[in-house]
């Protein structure tokens, strides 16, 4: 039987979807979200409607009809933490994803936009690799200061595929390797895969600075901008993500772009 896979992963900047019949690609399309359309936007949870039709309306332009699909798969957000893998989205992944996610991010979106287009076609909905993956080991946990424990959140989904793909090219098994992948995106994140765990990880705000994150900053200054009674903490956790990196110094997210 030949199965049908509709793929959703929502990022900063855009929505990356492709369609699978069982591991053939049939079609990959970045549908991109240009700045000034997502600051319209009070909050990722508001660009739902927007990205479920924008994906829709790319479906439809191209003649793919959602219900001769066999299931659809998210991009699994800010859960609590999971190992890595596929589970079934259900109402209390939702739930969580809208009202209580671990950290707002664009990755949130992916359970959310696969079961409602899932809930369409009337077909099942997963996600795989939540950016939430935690399989550290518990040397890596320890940051310098025990008030503050190293936690995983990283770009889970792309390092494990890359991963897993290099294995394939060399004709060896994914878990017999050791890896350390670095994911360039919207954020930057270094993961070291070993045997199939990610065991530890450089997080998007431990690294460098990237389009629209501020990466690693100084502690003592950061603290004394946060002390100063300038910025509320909305605002300064925008300043780390969304708002810093390369939108900070040359307002565009775009490393493409000349100014």
């Amino acid at each position: 039987m030949n199965y049908k896979i509709l793929a959703i992963n929502p990022g900063s900047t855009s929505t990356k979807i492709a369609l699978y019949e069982n591991e053939q690609e049939v079609f990959c399309k970045t549908l991109d979200h240009p700045a000034d359309e997502i600051e319209k936007y009070n909050g990722v949870q508001n660009q739902f409607d927007m990205r479920k039709k924008v994906v829709l309306a790319f479906l439809k332009e191209n003649g793919y009809d959602i219900n001769k699909l066999n299931a659809v798969v998210g991009r699994g957000g800010m859960v609590p933490a999971v190992k890595s893998g596929a589970y079934r989205v259900n109402k209390s992944m939702v739930d969580r994803l809208k009202s209580q996610p671990v950290f707002e991010h664009a990755s949130n979106l992916g359970a959310q936009i696969a079961d409602a287009i899932a809930n369409e076609a009337g077909v099942v909905a997963y996600i795989y690799d939540s950016v939430r993956v935690d399989e550290m080991k518990d040397i890596a946990r320890i940051s310098g200061m025990p008030d503050v424990p190293r936690t995983s959140t990283s770009h889970v989904l792309n390092s494990r595929a890359m991963a897993m793909k290099v294995a394939k090219k060399y004709g060896k098994e994914f878990t017999d390797m050791t890896f350390v992948v670095a994911h360039l995106g919207g954020g930057v994140s270094v993961n070291v895969i070993e045997k199939g765990l990610m065991v530890d990880i450089l997080a998007d705000d431990e690294g460098p600075f990237s389009p629209e994150r501020s990466g690693k900053v100084p502690c003592s200054a950061l603290i004394d901008l946060c002390y100063s009674k300038n910025f509320d903490r909305h605002t300064m956790i925008k300043k780390l993500r969304g708002n810093g990196g390369l939108k900070a110094y040359l307002n565009t997210v775009d490393a493409r772009r000349k100014v």
